[in-house]
């Protein structure tokens, strides 16, 4: 996957569907954490098709917008690491269920090289109660369970969306997948190319703000166990 010449030391990358209730409290986080830290950043939004104000949300509090026709999780994060300009990218939702402040868990180690990929892990970090249902905890702990095993791959929390890669690293993958299953395929991809891949708890919280959910469990779980099944090996 091509990336642009890095500009910043970092971009913040959240993709987008009709989050305007909680798309600009998730940026003023992000742009918090560059600020306090003395970063040179940017807050990326890859908008997917939002029919509600996100966009003009996003702007207001400060990020740059794309608009990814395509629909999917995997299309937005697809995009918008193409067109993000760090040379550290940190990707989550912008829900306000991860906490961005968390950000220097998986910056620091990217940025000094320790590791080329990072991926947060809920279920050492805790999860408030409310924020993942049963079925989902369940559901992401077996498939995450067979990644482990498909990929010989020590992650714990495939899932998770509080996840980093570095710009070098981040050119030698190559990604097809265009709904939830991205999650997979990004550490699929990390490990067949040897990546070094880091972890670390965060916490996951329950979205305070009226919204709809965009995860539908059971497609979504068939999902990744199909990639997880189809895709090639390590």
């Amino acid at each position: 996957m091509r990336k642009n010449q890095s500009e910043f030391e970092l971009s913040i990358l959240m993709p987008c569907l009709n989050e305007e209730t909680t798309v600009g409290k998730c940026i003023d986080t992000a742009r918090n954490y560059l600020v306090r830290n003395g970063l040179n950043g940017e807050v990326l939004i890859a908008d997917n098709g939002s029919t509600d104000k996100s966009v003009f949300v996003a702007r207001e509090h400060g990020a740059r917008v794309i608009h990814v026709k395509r629909r999917g999780y995997g299309c937005a994060l697809r995009a918008g690491l193409k067109a993000a300009r760090g040379h550290v990218i940190i990707m989550a939702d912008a829900d306000t269920t991860y906490d961005f402040s968390e950000t220097d868990k998986l910056y620091k180690p990217l940025s000094t090289g320790e590791y080329d990929m990072m991926i947060g892990d809920r279920f050492r970090g805790g999860i408030e109660k409310g924020a993942m249902p049963v079925s989902h905890v369940i559901g992401v702990k077996f498939l995450s369970l067979v990644g482990r095993v498909r990929y010989r791959s020590k992650v714990k929390d495939y899932h998770c969306g509080l996840r980093g890669i570095s710009c070098e690293a981040l050119g030698k993958l190559k990604f097809h997948t265009t709904g939830m299953e991205f999650a997979t395929e990004m550490i699929a991809e990390a490990e067949r190319k040897k990546l070094r891949i880091g972890q670390v708890p965060v916490s996951l919280k329950k979205c305070r703000d009226s919204r709809q959910s965009k995860l539908r469990t059971i497609r979504d779980g068939i999902r990744h166990l199909v990639y997880i099944i189809r895709g090639r090996k390590v």
